[in-house]
């Protein structure tokens, strides 16, 4: 679901401390990037935090659920992207406190895809 215009204008003020942001479209929604690395994603009014193993925890220990979505063979989980705790979304230092655990795992992916297309370079 793509994301609503007023409230992806909310969420970039949200995150306005982070860094220059840039979007981009990723799975029928819209993703943040900051430094080239994906952090968020928004779809429709809900943000969703790029998270690894151990970050996923302290998300769902704060009430976070995964981003999940149905498919034929019934719904699919994506641990990798949390939802923003409810209390960030009208909170800029709380969503920025988010940002900044969400931009340790972002970065490291953003390297590892760098790393792999230098690979297949010849």
């Amino acid at each position: 679901m793509p994301a609503d215009p007023g409230f992806l204008d909310h969420a970039l003020d949200l995150f306005a401390n982070l860094a220059p942001i840039r979007t981009g479209r990723l799975f029928g929604g819209t993703a943040l990037y900051s430094d080239d690395a994906m952090f968020a994603v928004i779809f429709g009014d809900a943000v969703f935090m790029k998270a690894d193993k151990e970050l996923a925890h302290i998300y769902s220990a704060a009430g976070s659920q995964p981003f999940t979505y149905d498919t034929k063979t019934g719904p699919r989980q994506i641990n990798g992207l949390m939802a923003l705790p409810d209390a960030a979304l009208e909170d800029s230092d709380e969503a920025m406190h988010w940002a900044q655990l969400s931009m340790v795992p972002a970065l490291k992916a953003a390297a590892q895809k760098r790393a792999k297309k230098a690979k297949r370079k010849p």
